[in-house]
């Protein structure tokens, strides 16, 4: 199982390379998205408001969409399918593989949305760094859940707008839980709770993933 998941990790960033989609489309639009965040807030609430936190996980949330639907279309294709069934691949071997494929990308994505965070909200530098655990933990938990429900919704036409649909009411658990942790960190809070909430959500979508992942595709 691990050796596939190497390779299917493998084999989705190297794509993700070559083609740089993730650098040149889904990053430039979660800046902009972040920019215009903070200028909706103005110049003066952007400094002194505490909605930073929230604006994050809300601009990283539209990124996750993207690059989930862009990681499914990878395995969409029919021709693709069937050679993954022909090799019988371990089902759990290639979502573990695709889920950290997804991972890696998305820290890419949330380290350039925290600068932006920090240079358009004014967050605080270096409470923003402490609050790096919990945005990596929240960021693992948004990859497995859109790579568990990107299955479901691949072989659906319309999978592109059904995504949000499913997957939204799923990341709420780590979307809540991480935008308070982070809150707790720069404006102070209660942090072990949305610490044990983050690694629960994770956890338990790991472990749906590994168990129904194969049965998801084939649905």
């Amino acid at each position: 199982m691990i050796r596939i998941a190497l390779l299917v990790a493998r084999k989705d960033l190297r794509i993700e390379m070559s083609s740089r989609v993730l650098t040149w489309q889904v990053l430039p639009f979660g800046v902009m998205a972040l920019l215009l965040c903070g200028l909706a807030l103005g110049p003066t609430a952007a400094g002194h408001s505490h909605a930073a936190p929230g604006l994050f996980y809300i601009v990283i949330t539209l990124m996750a969409l993207l690059m989930i639907n862009r990681s499914t279309a990878i395995e969409s294709n029919r021709g693709t399918r069937s050679s993954v069934a022909t090799l019988g691949l371990d089902p759990s071997g290639v979502f573990l593989g695709k889920a950290a494929a997804l991972v890696v990308e998305m820290w890419l994505a949330s380290a350039v949305l925290l600068v932006g965070t920090v240079l358009f909200l004014h967050v605080d530098r270096a409470k923003t760094l402490i609050a790096l655990p919990t945005i990596a933990v929240a960021v693992v938990g948004l990859s497995l859940a859109g790579t568990l429900y990107g299955a479901i919704t691949s072989l659906h036409s319309g999978s592109a707008t059904l995504l949000p649909i499913l997957a939204l009411p799923a990341f709420a658990p780590l979307l809540i839980a991480g935008e308070r942790a982070y809150s707790a960190v720069v404006y102070g809070g209660n942090l072990k709770v949305w610490w044990s909430l983050l690694l629960v959500s994770a956890l338990a979508y790991l472990i749906s993933g590994i168990l129904l992942y194969g049965v998801m595709e084939e649905s």
